[in-house]
C-alpha cells in the first residue's frame, strides 16, 4: 500500500497530496511527516496496530501513511462513533498506541478506560494524562519498512447493519489485487481531482485515498455543507472523480444540484455501498453528460470492491432488477458460487460465494466466521449474504440482502421488490420497506419520501403489481430517509421506528 503513494510521489511530489479545507499538504510534504512518524514508532517499539483517531484532517491522512511506513496495521477508528463501540473496537484490533488528531484527543479519555493501556503520539496536540511518543527526525528511516503480501495492512469493522461489528483483518495482498484491477480499467492522473466522501473508517475510503495516491492525483474533502451547492464545489475545487454512495445523488437533487450540465467537468463518477438505481444514475449523468459511471459492490471482507458494472443507458436497465444498476462482473482471478436457499449450486439465482485473492482469511475473532466463511470443493469461500441472478453473459444483478425476505401469511415477500414497486407511484422519491412481528403475524411497514401520498393510492399501486400478502399495512412519510455513520439507508433504525408503532 505505501508503494502506492511513493508512485503518486513520483509524479506529483510537489502537487498537492491532500486538501482539507484551506489546507493543503503536498506530497513531498506528506511523504517527509509520514517518514518522521513512522520512525518515531519504530524507534519506541514498533507497535503492531495502530488506531488512527481522527476525522477527515491531514492529521488523519498522515497517519494512515505513517503506520504503513512503519510496517503495521492501521485500525482507522472515528471520534463520532460512541464510545463504548470505539472502546470495544480498539480492545479487539489490539491497539496499543493511537494516532489522534483534535477531534479524537477531545474523545480519548472517554474511549478508554482502566484495562485500555495505550501511548499517544505526539503530533503536536495535547494527550492529557497518557504516555506519549515524541516525534523526532530520524535521519536513517529513509524508507517505508518492506511488508510481505500477507501481511495486514488493515483491521477494518463491518458496518454492523447486520449486527455486532466484526474486526476484518484486511491484507496487502487483497488490496494489491484491487488496485490492480482499478489502474486497467480507470485512466486516473496527476491531474486529476478526486472528491472524499466517505469517513476513513469505511473501507470505500480506502480507494479515494490509494486510487488518489496511486496516480498522483490530489484528495479534496466533501464537507456535509457543500451539498447546498454541490455544482459551485466541485467546479471550485476542479473535481474529475466523484465517489459516494448513491444516497450522495438524492442529496444533490433535494438541493437543486442536478440541473443539466451542472456537474459537467467530472470524468468520472462511482457509486457503491448499497443499491444503486437507475433511475438515480440518469438523474446524475443529465447533471455530469461527460463522465463514465461505476457501480461497484463489495463487502469489506473482499477489500473494498470484488464487481463493477460500467453503466451502459438501456441494457444497464435490461440486465438490472427491480430498478437497480447490476453489480456487474466479479474481478478476474476470483471464482464466484450462486447458491440457492437448499444448498444446490444455481446458474441463475441465489447467495453469492466468493474466492480469490482479495478474500480475508476469516475475522479476527475466529468465532465470528461461523455461517461466513465455508469450506467447498477443497476452498475457503465468503458467503456475502446478498442474493443476486446471473445474466446469461455472466453480469450479476442485485436481488437484495438474503435476510430481506420475508413470508407474510406463508407467502415469500422480496422487500426489494416492493420498494421498487413504490418508488414507481407518483409523487414517492424513495422507499425502503421493513417487516414487524404482530399479534396477527408479520407485518409490513413501508417509510417513503417525496410528496405525501394517501396510503390508499400507494397500497392500489402495490396491489396493482404484487400479491395482496406483498401489500405492507402502513406507510410512513418522511422528509428525509435516516443515514447512518457510512451515509447508507439505516435500516435498522427504521426497524426500531416500525417496531415501536402503536397497535
Amino acid at each position: 500500500m505505501a508503494d502506492r503513494f511513493l508512485r503518486g510521489l513520483t509524479l506529483s511530489a510537489d502537487r498537492p497530496a491532500v486538501r482539507v479545507g484551506p489546507d493543503v499538504v503536498t506530497y513531498q510534504q506528506l511523504h517527509d511527516t509520514a517518514l518522521s512518524w513512522a520512525g518515531s514508532l519504530v524507534s519506541n517499539g514498533s507497535p503492531r496496530a495502530v488506531g488512527v483517531l481522527a476525522g477527515k484532517s491531514v492529521t488523519g491522512y498522515a497517519g494512515l501513511l505513517a503506520v504503513l511506513y512503519a510496517g503495521a496495521t492501521v485500525v482507522p477508528l472515528h471520534p463520532s462513533f460512541p464510545a463504548a463501540l470505539t472502546r470495544r473496537m480498539m480492545k479487539v484490533a489490539g491497539v496499543d498506541t493511537v494516532i489522534a488528531d483534535e477531534q479524537g484527543l477531545a474523545v480519548l479519555g472517554e474511549v478508554t478506560d482502566q484495562e485500555t493501556h495505550i501511548r499517544v503520539l505526539d503530533t503536536g496536540g495535547v494527550a492529557g494524562s497518557f504516555p506519549t511518543i515524541p516525534v523526532a527526525p530520524h535521519p536513517e528511516f529513509v524508507a517505508p519498512i518492506p511488508v510481505v503480501p500477507s501481511d495486514r495492512a488493515y483491521i477494518l469493522f463491518t458496518s454492523g447493519s447486520t449486527g455486532t461489528p466484526k474486526a476484518v483483518p484486511v491484507l496487502h495482498r487483497g488490496f494489491t489485487h484491487y488496485f490492480e484491477q482499478l489502474d486497467r480499467r480507470c485512466d486516473f492522473g496527476p491531474d486529476d481531482v478526486l472528491a472524499q466522501t466517505y469517513d476513513l473508517s469505511f473501507d470505500p475510503a480506502i480507494h479515494d485515498v490509494f486510487a488518489a495516491w496511486g496516480a498522483g492525483a490530489t484528495i479534496v474533502v466533501v464537507p456535509p455543507a457543500a451539498y447546498r451547492d454541490l455544482p459551485s464545489f466541485i467546479a471550485e475545487h476542479r473535481i474529475t472523480i466523484w465517489h459516494s454512495t448513491p444516497s450522495g445523488i438524492w442529496m444533490a437533487r433535494e438541493m437543486g444540484g442536478l440541473e443539466k450540465g451542472a456537474l459537467g467537468g467530472l470524468k468520472w463518477s462511482i457509486f457503491g455501498g448499497e443499491a444503486l438505481r437507475c433511475q438515480d444514475v440518469e438523474d446524475w449523468l443529465a447533471a455530469a453528460p461527460d463522465s463514465k459511471l461505476e457501480n461497484r459492490y463489495g463487502p469489506t471482507e473482499l477489500s473494498i470492491g470484488i464487481s463493477y458494472h460500467r453503466w451502459a443507458g438501456e441494457e444497464s436497465v435490461r440486465r438490472g432488477i427491480n430498478g437497480t444498476v447490476p453489480i456487474g462482473r466479479v474481478h478476474a482471478g476470483h471464482d464466484f458460487r450462486l447458491v440457492t436457499e437448499q444448498g444446490q449450486e444455481s446458474s441463475m439465482e441465489g447467495e453469492l460465494w466468493v474466492t480469490g485473492p482479495q478474500m480475508t482469511g476469516g475475522y479476527l475473532d475466529p468465532a465470528d466466521d461461523e455461517g461466513r466463511f465455508v469450506e467447498f470443493d477443497g476452498r475457503r469461500w465468503y458467503r456475502t449474504g446478498d442474493r443476486v441472478r446471473a445474466n446469461p453473459d455472466g453480469v450479476l444483478a442485485y436481488i437484495g440482502r438474503m435476510d430481506s425476505q420475508v413470508k407474510v401469511h406463508g407467502s415469500r415477500i422480496e422487500l426489494a421488490e416492493v420498494d421498487h414497486v413504490l418508488r414507481e407511484c407518483e409523487g414517492v422519491h424513495d422507499a425502503v420497506t421493513v417487516a414487524r412481528a404482530t399479534d396477527h403475524g408479520t407485518e409490513l411497514i413501508t417509510f417513503y419520501t417525496g410528496s405525501e401520498v394517501p396510503e390508499s393510492k400507494l397500497a392500489d399501486g402495490v396491489r396493482a403489481v404484487l400479491p395482496s400478502s406483498a401489500v405492507p399495512g402502513r406507510y410512513i412519510h418522511l422528509e428525509t430517509l435516516p443515514l447512518n455513520a457510512n451515509r447508507k439507508v439505516d435500516r435498522l433504525a427504521l426497524r426500531k421506528r416500525a417496531e415501536a408503532l402503536p397497535g
